[in-house]
């Protein structure tokens, strides 16, 4: 089977946490694809050279400077770093982002209701199997950046890491069995957020409907498990939620989305 492995941002952040998981991820065996989020490291490069990041809802706006500064960052540092701490781990990572070979085209978001600047959405259609394919047949473990290309007209666009997993996974289904894991500073998706003992074993669609208007499931979680539900659906045969040090226990101790 093979796993896309998304790694939050919250553990980016923490190079203690970050190098191990690193460490498991490398031990992974059979082929696999590791999909990073981007962490706060943006922000601090952003202003040393003076581009002050701007938000709304507590999401980034990506103007024209901010991209330069994500896509230095999330393609450029935080990228090579996870790739040569791999390779030091044994592992032969290639570090690319959705623009190289094609990876993943993206559409522009619409700038109603809200503009965002520079951020995509991957396009139905928009995921190069055959560029995915080509390393992975070659016995590279791509690592995967959150930036992607326009599909009209080119240019870059920052796009959600947990959207570039489900895609990744999803557009891999139709050629292997694919089995996509989130992993973050949690241990799975919590009743209770300040209990990190009340893990939810199993979530199905109709369970997290109830969890939603329950007001259990909010805020960053909600759009995690549309993606995880939308990966199920687009033909994923298996995604977890779970801590990110719990890539290497068997089930991961964390959170199973199912269908009905």
């Amino acid at each position: 089977m093979l796993k896309v492995v998304k790694i939050g941002g919250n553990v980016v952040d923490n190079p203690e946490k970050l190098d191990a998981f690193l460490r498991d991820f490398a031990v992974l065996e059979g082929p696999k694809i590791l999909v990073h989020g981007g962490g706060k490291i943006a922000t601090t490069v952003g202003k040393a050279l003076g581009i002050e990041a701007t938000m709304i809802g507590g999401r980034r706006v990506t103007d024209a400077g901010t991209l330069k500064v994500v896509t230095m960052v999330y393609a450029g540092l935080i990228n090579k770093t996870i790739v040569d701490k791999l390779r030091t781990a044994g592992c032969d990572a290639f570090g690319l982002c959705g623009a190289d070979g094609g990876l993943i085209v993206s559409a522009r978001r619409s700038p109603e209701p809200v503009d965002y600047g520079f951020v995509g959405d991957p396009s139905p259609d928009g995921f190069s199997v055959k560029a995915a394919r080509t390393l992975i047949d070659a016995g590279y473990v791509p690592v995967v950046a959150p930036i992607t290309v326009n599909g009209d007209g080119g240019g870059l666009l920052n796009t959600n890491a947990d959207t570039v997993a489900r895609t990744v996974a999803v557009g891999l289904s139709h050629e292997y069995e694919t089995e996509l894991v989130y992993c973050f500073e949690k241990p799975g998706v919590l009743r209770d957020v300040n209990d990190e003992r009340s893990v939810i074993a199993e979530i199905t669609p109709s369970a997290f409907e109830r969890l939603r208007a329950e007001g259990v499931v909010a805020d960053g979680m909600l759009p995690k498990l549309e993606n995880a539900f939308r990966a199920i659906g687009g033909g994923v045969k298996s995604v977890v939620i779970c801590g990110a040090d719990a890539l290497t226990r068997k089930g991961y101790d964390g959170t199973t989305l199912r269908g009905e």
